[in-house]
């Protein structure tokens, strides 16, 4: 199996959430299976609103606002493998990721043939509580050309952060990482 570059971009707005567990535990498994991981903490980046001036359109993907998200895009552009992680916030990915989607407008066009695997946790374990954010998760993919979905790690009914260990969610997460 030929090694693979995977890009973990951590939503989780709390260092070693539920969700970021998750995807320690992915790396881990992607690592142990000699693929080349980066994960980054969204929370630790500087990353701007997108203001809709489409400035990126009119200078080949650069970016107005000057922060950590030109960066981001690099990485995500180099990557073979991108995992997406946030906790479920009214249904819907938090403020992080949010803002991160939104700034891909910029190289939307450029970003293409990813296979992306998704992250989510939440306090409520009801059947339907990821529906909502898996969607927002899933939409960016679905704007980028060749993208594939790989798998969705569902870590249902934890709330304090660490909650998530010792779940089937964690052995899920590595082994999905190691399938990579």
């Amino acid at each position: 199996m030929p090694k693979k570059n995977v890009l973990i971009l951590s939503g989780s707005p709390r260092l070693h959430g539920n969700s970021d567990l998750l995807c320690d535990e992915f790396a881990r498994g992607a690592q142990d299976a000699g693929h080349s991981v980066e994960k980054i903490f969204l929370r630790s980046r500087k990353i701007g609103y997108c203001l809709a001036c489409y400035h990126c359109r009119e200078h080949g993907g650069v970016c107005a606002i000057k922060d950590d998200m030109a960066e981001l895009l690099d990485k995500m552009g180099q990557a073979d493998v991108v995992v997406m992680a946030s906790p479920v916030y009214f249904y819907s990915v938090d403020a992080q990721m949010k803002a991160f989607i939104d700034r891909c407008v910029a190289r939307w066009l450029t970003i293409r043939d990813k296979t992306f695997y998704y992250i989510m946790t939440s306090a409520e374990d009801t059947p339907t509580v990821m529906d909502c954010t898996l969607e927002c998760l899933r939409g960016l993919a679905r704007c980028l050309q060749g993208s594939v979905e790989g798998g969705v790690v569902y870590g249902k009914g934890v709330y304090e952060a660490g909650a998530v260990k010792g779940t089937p969610a964690m052995q899920e997460a590595y082994e999905m990482g190691r399938r990579v």
